[in-house]
């Protein structure tokens, strides 16, 4: 069992930025990768960006790309998303994730979920 908790979320200014946390109680061969997904209101939850814990390979959706960076902190069992230039469409509840094969990371393949962290730029 692994437990996933996020932090960081709130409320900042378009354009602004916020980095989210995620701390996972452990890591295992079958949770080798992390991922953020997002989930605004009346939407299905989408993949953001996610990493791997052995090699560091990341993978990005297309609207974040140059503008999110994921990073892990493997000593702290950590994963970080830095979100710049934020845009009132990046509103959403943030879900640290974690799963197996980086490249099949979607909502249907992931082992274990966070609680969720709230992320709201104002239009």
């Amino acid at each position: 069992q692994v437990t996933l908790v996020e932090s960081g979320g709130g409320l900042v200014q378009a354009g602004g930025s916020l980095r989210l946390s995620c701390a996972a109680s452990q890591r295992t061969f079958s949770t080798n990768a992390m991922g953020w997904f997002r989930q605004a209101p009346g939407k299905e939850r989408e993949f953001v960006a996610a990493i791997t814990w052995s090699d560091g390979t990341t993978r990005y959706v297309d609207s974040v790309k140059g503008r999110f960076t994921i990073s892990r902190d493997n000593a702290k069992n950590t994963v970080y998303l830095q979100m710049n230039s934020l845009k009132p469409e990046d509103t959403a509840i943030y879900y640290c994730a974690a799963g197996g094969n980086i490249f099949e990371l979607r909502v249907a393949t992931i082992r274990y979920w966070g609680q969720g962290t709230q992320v709201t730029v104002p239009s």
